[in-house]
């Protein structure tokens, strides 16, 4: 992980004269080539647009489901059911059974921890009722106080289940998760006797992500809610978001600096299938010039008296117009010129 290729090159202002790095990058013609003749008409032509251009940096990355994620029992008893490896398993399902009794999946980012019964208050309290709702039951209003009508409804949800209706729910009845999950792998099989804290099986999320370890120095790339955009192991390139980003420190030995990565977990805009791990490449974003004049780099031609310029199509003929370039990136150059403006065209050399 963490391999650098170039996808654009930051020129920055590349004066007239100064364009060693640009001829090598991308294969513009030498100056002493270029030709001087404005007659005819191209016959290819774009368009000079005003548009945002965006340097992009890419690193290596991994396409999986995400980081897996424990299951223990909360409970003491025998496994008596398990799903199966590669099972997805949604809310309000069993994601084990406990002496024959589900262990029920729920949707939420605070774990179970003490018994939600009458009168109890919190955050806890709301997350669960949120999700009996979720599941269409009604009768009770979804907030931080777990009331008799809480209470009533829960024994409906238990008759459901096919457990004894107590109108309470103990911690080991259930477990939460952000989402659907899938289940990975198993810890043990049925008829194993579990206690508080067995672990039972791993799970994952059920959409693919792509995760990218980044050197300290690549670290200001990583940032939370930024778009990438992701090349797949098939060259597909798909767009996607920067979902979460963790620093991992690895302490040294023999006093040595500790050394500080960063951790990019990135999620997609579009539907993206997974059979299992992949490689990929992710291009980040390292530089932006918004509102800038811009060509198609091959529009660029090198003028006898040295640097480069775009050949004006106007009404009656052409003309070179010198231009001092400024970002390389996506196939398209930052141009900057005497007269020139949007919605103008250029020649493109054949």
């Amino acid at each position: 992980m963490g391999t650098r290729r170039t996808v654009g090159v930051v020129a920055g202002a590349l004066a007239v004269g100064t364009v060693a790095a640009a001829v090598t990058a991308f294969n513009l013609p030498d100056p002493d080539d270029s030709p001087r003749s404005t007659g005819g008409t191209p016959a290819a032509t774009a368009e000079i647009t005003k548009q945002t251009l965006v340097d992009r940096e890419s690193h290596d990355g991994v396409l999986a489901r995400g980081d897996s994620t424990t299951i223990s029992s909360r409970g003491s008893g025998t496994i008596t059911a398990l799903p199966a490896e590669g099972t997805t398993i949604s809310r309000g399902k069993a994601i084990f059974r406990l002496d024959d009794k589900p262990v029920t999946l729920l949707y939420g980012s605070l774990p179970p921890y003490r018994t939600l019964k009458t009168g109890v208050k919190g955050a806890d309290v709301k997350q669960f009722e949120q999700n009996l709702w979720a599941l269409g039951y009604r009768g009770f209003t979804p907030d931080s106080t777990y009331s008799w009508a809480t209470a009533s409804v829960v024994k409906d949800w238990q008759d459901d289940l096919g457990i004894r209706e107590t109108g309470m729910v103990e911690p080991g009845q259930i477990v939460y998760a952000d989402g659907r999950v899938r289940v990975d792998s198993l810890s043990l099989q049925r008829g194993a006797v579990v206690g508080p804290g067995t672990e039972i099986e791993q799970v994952t999320g059920t959409s693919p992500l792509a995760t990218v370890v980044l050197d300290a120095s690549s670290g200001r790339l990583a940032k939370q809610g930024a778009a990438v955009r992701i090349e797949l192991s098939e060259g597909k390139v798909v767009p996607g978001k920067i979902k979460k980003v963790a620093t991992i420190v690895t302490k040294a030995d023999d006093g040595q600096s500790n050394t500080t990565k960063f951790q990019a977990t990135i999620s997609f805009d579009d539907d993206v299938k997974s059979q299992g791990m992949a490689a990929v490449s992710v291009a980040f974003a390292a530089g932006r010039r918004p509102n800038v004049l811009a060509v198609p780099v091959a529009a660029l031609v090198a003028l006898a008296e040295g640097g480069y310029g775009v050949q004006l199509v106007e009404a009656g003929g052409t003309r070179f117009v010198a231009v001092e370039t400024g970002l390389f990136a996506d196939g398209k150059v930052e141009i900057t010129g005497s007269g020139l403006e949007a919605g103008m065209k250029v020649a493109m050399p054949s």
